[in-house]
């Protein structure tokens, strides 16, 4: 908006939501025909089977659409009921994947040989993506670029493509940025790397690794790109010890142990370890109070529209941050030499069910 001198402006999420749904819908079958040896009941394939076309993702699965297939205006791929209410679509193309596991499978006991499933695969992805259109819509191999400026004055970029567009208007370098976690459980060790098993969505695109650091690093590179005037895209638990409504994240908010006279003792990694918590919701920072350097409060800016929080921001106080935000995504100039040789190590592999693989809406 600054630098074209718009009002207003917003991408389209239904063309990155479509792209998303194509690329996951491959990748999944992609992990059934490598996982063929197993026992369909065994935890690997009911695993995959529990959430192939989850909302949501992971912020390298994000870079992967991206640097794929580019983005467009809102305009130019809008909004769909589907794109806006996904839960039934989801359902349903949910169904038709199954369904396309089960035949992968039991043409595999029949003697089809990998090759000739992967033949059969692709036809699959070919009615999967008719079947998305049918949601979702079309998305564009080229449009027009047309908008009016604060100054009144007319625009128009004739027949460009969605990564043309990409390159020449967004100056992001993905690359730039990387994920940083707050996991203090025993199984990952601050100052190292890790990625998680079949977690992903571009077959061929870029790996999801994290770098684990103490809350005293992990806070510490959040002000940093705040203090430059840079938002802070992040992952939490946003359902814990929050009021819709009000907009509030706190970790007094409710007093559960007065109330009901008994202590609630799991501390953030045993919350992690025994399945009380993961990450649920990404949203991103645009602000904190500081005294005397030190946060009390920071502002966000979420995605469940203006009747939430005040006009859709909700405030954080530092304790809640502390306790239920895990993920941060931070430009590489932020990392301390230290902290960027860790991140250049290879990473531990987790296994597809840990806390750090879930899916942030």
């Amino acid at each position: 908006m600054k630098d074209l001198n718009l009002k207003n402006f917003e991408l389209s999420q239904t063309y990155q939501m479509f792209y998303d749904k194509i690329e996951k819908a491959n990748y999944f079958l992609e992990n059934i025909l490598d996982t063929m040896k197993e026992k369909t009941d065994s935890r690997i394939i009911m695993w995959l089977l529990s959430g192939p076309l989850n909302d949501g993702g992971q912020w390298d699965m994000f870079t992967s659409i991206v640097e794929k297939y580019g983005v467009v205006p809102k305009e130019t791929m809008p909004e769909t009921f589907a794109s806006s209410n996904s839960a039934r679509m989801n359902n349903i193309l949910t169904l038709k994947l199954r369904e396309y596991a089960s035949e992968l499978r039991k043409n595999y006991q029949n003697g089809r040989t990998i090759e000739q499933l992967k033949d059969d695969k692709k036809q699959m992805v070919i009615e999967f993506y008719r079947l998305l259109t049918m949601f979702l819509g079309i998305p564009p191999k080229e449009f027009t670029f047309e908008y009016t400026d604060k100054d009144k004055k007319f625009h128009r970029d004739l027949k460009i493509t969605p990564k043309e567009f990409y390159s020449k208007y967004v100056d992001i370098n993905l690359k730039d940025y990387v994920s940083i976690i707050n996991a203090p459980t025993k199984d990952k060790p601050f100052n190292k790397t890790f990625t998680v098993q079949f977690l992903g969505n571009v077959e061929g695109g870029n790996d999801v690794k994290y770098l684990n650091v103490d809350m005293e690093t992990f806070k510490k590179l959040a002000l940093a790109q705040l203090q430059d005037k840079t938002p802070v895209w992040f992952g939490s638990d946003v359902g814990k010890k929050m009021h819709r409504e009000k907009g509030i994240l706190d970790e007094n908010i409710y007093t559960y142990e007065e109330a009901l006279q008994s202590k609630f003792d799991l501390d953030k990694a045993g919350r992690l370890d025994y399945g009380e918590s993961l990450m649920t919701h990404a949203m991103v920072f645009t602000g904190v109070n500081l005294i005397d350097n030190v946060p009390n409060r920071w502002k966000v800016e979420n995605s469940w529209g203006e009747k939430n929080g005040k006009k859709g921001y909700f405030v954080m106080s530092d304790k809640w941050f502390e306790e239920y935000t895990y993920q941060i995504v931070i430009n590489k100039k932020y990392l301390s030499d230290e902290l960027k040789k860790a991140w250049d190590s290879k990473p531990i592999i987790l296994k597809p069910w840990d806390p750090m693989g879930s899916l942030a809406l």
